[in-house]
């Protein structure tokens, strides 16, 4: 389970935090338990991200659906030369 802590960390805040705790883990010289703890720290920080990159392509997604149900921008729907 996530903390509150984790869920206002914006994505780019837990992405760093994760690949420090990832280059830690691959440079070895912790004990087992600081390994565990920072796998367990990973994994909740790669939620983090998961949950923002899914929220990012939910907007994008809902973005696309809106403009090929509009069809063009507001401010080309005369389909002329909009330099004039």
């Amino acid at each position: 389970m996530t903390s509150k802590v984790d869920e206002a960390l914006g994505y780019e805040q837990a992405r760093d935090e994760l690949i420090e705790v990832v280059r830690r883990l691959e440079a070895g010289g912790t004990t087992l338990e600081e390994s565990l703890a920072l796998w367990e720290r990973g994994e909740e920080l790669a939620r983090v991200c998961r949950r923002w990159l899914e929220g990012a392509r939910a907007r994008l997604d809902a973005a696309l659906a809106e403009e090929e149900r509009t069809g063009p921008s507001a401010g080309d729907d005369s389909g002329e030369d909009a330099s004039r």
